[in-house]
């Protein structure tokens, strides 16, 4: 079992492998320390942390009060000794009076912020708080039993962690409500953003999507100077002609020498520029839509060329790697638990290894809607499935096949397949900017409203945390 430990206690359901909307509440979480000091809980060893808890509660008095609650010196030495093992392994050890000021001013926002919850009728049933539970730990992929020890190692009950995580739920209700509801991102926000990393780079043409039609006079490989002479009259005839009006699809089936004789009028097909002959993109950089080109030689002959369409691309040099994967799922029943699961799938890996076929596999056993197409899932593009999935299959290399794996949905088999990278439209690029925007937006709203929520608090300040 692996030590690392992270969070995401999201709550809302779904019924797909896919991933559902990504929830705020890992970053309330994180913002309020909670989240940190449960990923502190692995690195914490037993006698350290209980040493460093009784410690704490042998000089316990009140250190502030919020509007008319109260926070204990053993609150603040509490959250400062997890806050204390945050810190990345190597890295200069974190000054002790900021790191208590930082403890003091995480719990008295934390105070206010729950007052506001509170008045504003926010509350977090006991379901909830099994829900999220169960989330944390299908994600960090142990037992709720080993949840609780690795809660204990830190000194907290189950009944003060089950409380910690009612809170973070509370508040994350009320960022969610307060702040991120009302953060807007404008076309003239994602314009601008554009504009100003373009800013002091070279100008690039934008990309173009072309669509030629061609017709082909061939000139034979040993032709003499008199034949291609008499070839190209012939190609210039041509092209004269349909400049005047014929019919060029007509011109292309009955004159084309072309391999296809002209099929569908010369028409080539609509495709980004680049992926045309460069000779045929300079032949018709200065010419429009409809417009005909002089007949340009190539070692083929001469060519005319048919500006059918010319367009901004949709498609941009920016790529994204995508993965195909297959799995085979087993979902969790009162006749299958989880170590059953584990068990089962342990074995279809082992058969896949000596020879078995994971699709035919996937067919007899996996329990959801890829079984008949034998776990295949298609080409998936980062996000599209649940973190828990993602993470362990973005680990993998094709042809890879992971260990089992929980979800919320049930235990898997994962094998990656293939990797490609394909480039984003336009329009995916303004979104993942958009995106971007709006975090950066709501983190600054956010920070922006709880110190406002904090001023309109009364805070008193006693004597000073040790």
């Amino acid at each position: 079992m692996t030590n690392s430990f992270s969070l995401n206690a999201s709550t809302q359901p779904s019924g797909r492998l896919w991933r559902h909307p990504k929830s705020k509440l890992l970053h309330a979480l994180i913002g309020l320390g909670f989240g940190l000091s449960l990923l502190a809980v692995a690195g914490l060893a037993p006698n350290a942390s209980a040493q460093g808890l009784t410690k704490a509660r042998a000089a316990d008095y009140i250190v502030a009060v919020v509007n008319s609650e109260p926070i204990t010196n053993n609150d603040v030495q509490n959250l400062k000794l997890r806050l204390e093992k945050q810190a990345a392994p190597g890295s200069p050890k974190p000054n002790a009076t900021a790191l208590t000021q930082q403890a003091l001013d995480q719990l008295i926002n934390e105070k206010a912020q729950l007052q506001q919850a509170r008045d504003n009728g926010i509350r977090v049933d006991d379901s909830e708080v099994d829900q999220a539970e169960a989330n944390i730990a299908r994600q960090n992929q142990v037992s709720k039993e080993e949840l609780y020890k690795r809660v204990a190692i830190e000194g907290l009950s189950v009944a003060a962690f089950r409380e910690q995580m009612r809170n973070q739920l509370m508040i994350s209700r009320l960022r969610e409500r307060e702040v991120d509801n009302r953060a807007r991102i404008s076309d003239t926000d994602v314009e601008q953003f554009i504009q100003s990393q373009q800013a002091g780079q070279p100008a690039a043409a934008p990309p173009i999507d072309l669509n030629l039609a061609m017709i082909l006079v061939a000139v034979p490989e040993n032709a003499s100077a008199k034949e291609v002479s008499d070839l190209q009259d012939k190609a210039l005839q041509i092209s004269k002609r349909a400049k005047a009006g014929e019919n060029f699809a007509t011109l292309a089936a009955t004159l084309s020498q072309a391999a296809d004789k002209g099929a569908n009028g010369g028409e080539m097909g609509l495709r980004p520029a680049n992926r045309y002959p460069t000779l045929f993109v300079d032949s018709t950089q200065s010419l429009g839509k409809g417009d005909i080109s002089e007949p340009v030689r190539s070692g083929a002959g001469f060519h005319i060329l048919k500006v059918l369409d010319k367009k901004q691309s949709e498609l941009s040099s920016t790529l994204m790697v995508q993965t195909r994967a297959r799995h085979i799922l087993l979902r969790l029943s009162n006749e299958l638990n989880e170590s059953a699961a584990r068990n089962r799938l342990l074995t279809y890996k082992q058969r896949i290894q000596a020879g078995s076929d994971f699709a035919d596999l996937a067919r007899q056993f996996s329990q959801d809607g890829s079984a008949q197409t034998g776990g295949d899932l298609g080409w998936a593009s980062p996000g599209q499935f649940v973190p828990e999935f993602e993470e362990v299959m973005a680990r993998l290399r094709p042809g890879q096949i992971s260990d089992p794996l929980v979800s919320r949905f049930g235990v898997h088999l994962i094998q990656v397949m293939e990797r490609r990278e394909v480039p984003l439209t336009v329009r995916e690029q303004r979104e993942m900017v958009r995106s971007q925007l709006r975090e950066k937006k709501i983190d600054e709203m956010y920070a922006a409203w709880v110190e406002e929520l904090r001023g309109r608090a009364y805070v008193e300040l006693r004597d000073a945390p040790q």
